[in-house]
């Protein structure tokens, strides 16, 4: 199967992939500007595009951030126990799990909450057998409260659950449609690449991901796409395989 969809992206000019897991911040689900953690219209244009890349037939499994509550490392920066603050942001992500959740199934697609952190009256416990039947049923599977431990984003969640179900892919959804040589924020002739491998992004000191979550993709040899969730219809767009973002895996090729 896997050999057919690769011949088949040849003949289409796009990438294939069976399963693969989507990374969000919980930035990403509020608006600009505004006082809600969580926008509705927001994340209903979110699920509208996963509902599109899942009706194709990929198994799709999600990553939310929970930024838009609570971010862990800013409060222990302001003198907070580092772990409990970290834990209080595993619960922020835990919402914004649901809130997803919620909006995918109004608009009929099956999916499953795992945490990390038990809490049965609200998600499924996380569990890596159960997880992968979940999405060979067609049920899109998110993870919330990160890895259950302190210390680690959700850049490694992302990272670590994708190696766990097999994912040919992490997508990470961010404010820039792909990877810089510099900060194109800051620097107007920063130059984008279309790919790059895992020993030239830690040679040339690119930002992908924290450096547990990249070190867990490079020694897994999971390839990442970062693309821009900005512009419109760019999840869908990505999740099915169009030529957007960069790519890194461990060749440096698209």
């Amino acid at each position: 199967m896997v050999q057919i969809q690769a011949y088949m992206g040849e003949l289409t000019g796009k990438r294939q992939f069976r399963r693969v897991l989507l990374k969000l911040s919980g930035e990403a689900l509020r608006e600009p500007g505004s006082a809600d953690n969580i926008s509705p219209p927001i994340v209903e244009s979110i699920a509208a595009q996963i509902k599109q890349a899942h009706q194709t037939g990929l198994e799709i499994a999600l990553v939310v951030g929970g930024g838009n509550f609570w971010r862990g490392v800013s409060a222990s920066n302001r003198g907070m126990e580092r772990a409990t603050a970290d834990y209080m942001g595993m619960l922020a992500t835990v919402m914004n799990s649901l809130a997803v959740q919620s909006m995918l199934e109004a608009m009929d697609v099956p999916t499953r909450v795992q945490s990390a952190i038990e809490m049965k009256n609200v998600a499924e416990p996380f569990i890596r057998r159960v997880a992968m039947r979940h999405l060979e049923l067609g049920r899109v599977v998110i993870f919330a409260a990160g890895t259950g431990n302190p210390f680690f984003s959700t850049d490694t969640t992302a990272a670590l659950r994708a190696s766990e179900i097999g994912a040919d892919c992490v997508f990470k959804a961010t404010k820039v449609d792909g990877i810089y040589d510099s900060d194109p924020a800051k620097n107007p002739d920063a130059v984008r690449y279309d790919s790059v491998s895992f020993h030239d992004c830690l040679t040339r000191q690119l930002k992908v991901m924290d450096a547990t979550a990249f070190s867990l993709c490079m020694e897994n040899n999971m390839p990442i796409v970062v693309f821009s969730m900005n512009e419109e219809d760019n999840i869908r767009r990505a999740l099915v395989g169009e030529d957007i973002g960069t790519v890194v895996n461990a060749n440096g090729t698209v």
